[in-house]
């Protein structure tokens, strides 16, 4: 498993390109921005793309998603329902535009899809919105928006619930064995130094 970090758009949203490299095989996860170089990367990496994820629906997570399906146009497109617009959505939509019905897939929770020898596993983890997910991969956790380095996604936008993030947070918390956190924004982080040091996963871990 290989996995490259491109932080794109004006938010410096973290678009991840996972690889299984023997299989010759990727998908690219939350392309917020900046399609035309997403899609540099996917060339490059010599892998064909299987599918693009989405964490959740918000603007700053799928505004390369247009632009890299033009160049990929056969790939599906994966997100949970709740985060998907019944229209077009905008600019700055806090869902993501619903595509039509041969890109268009939802995962829930407890689904897998499977990349090369890789298997990815849906977690959801609603809070920042309705229909976060955190991808988990091996000893990865992909986090999307819900956890950060020492913090956690906002919850005063449309969709999300301060009760359902610490809920959400409490449940990574749980999970057994140390992961490898990569978040929607700033470096990556461990599940350990997380437990440990991030003051809203540790009141709501006292919580549960």
């Amino acid at each position: 498993m290989q996995i490259q970090t491109l932080a794109v758009g004006p938010l410096m949203t973290n678009c991840y390109l996972l690889q299984d490299e023997t299989a010759g095989v990727c998908a690219v996860i939350d392309p917020g921005d900046e399609g035309a170089r997403i899609a540099r990367a996917v060339a490059d990496s010599g892998c064909a793309l299987q599918f693009i994820l989405l964490t959740h629906g918000h603007y700053d997570h799928f505004t390369g998603l247009a632009e890299l399906l033009r160049q990929y146009p056969d790939t599906p497109v994966y997100i949970q329902p709740n985060d998907a617009a019944d229209g077009a959505g905008g600019a700055y939509s806090l869902k993501a535009p619903r595509l039509d019905d041969a890109h268009q897939r939802w995962y829930r929770e407890g689904d897998t899809l499977t990349l090369g020898s890789l298997t990815i596993r849906v977690l959801e983890t609603p809070g920042h919105s309705q229909g976060s997910v955190c991808l988990v991969v091996g000893d990865v956790i992909f986090s999307g928006d819900t956890l950060f380095l020492a913090s956690c996604g906002r919850t005063d936008f449309p969709g999300g619930d301060y009760r359902a993030m610490l809920q959400s947070l409490a449940r990574l918390g749980r999970l057994e064995g140390d992961y490898r956190v990569y978040p929607g924004h700033d470096r990556s982080t461990t599940l350990d130094y997380e437990r440990q040091h991030n003051p809203y996963m540790r009141h709501a871990l006292s919580l549960s």
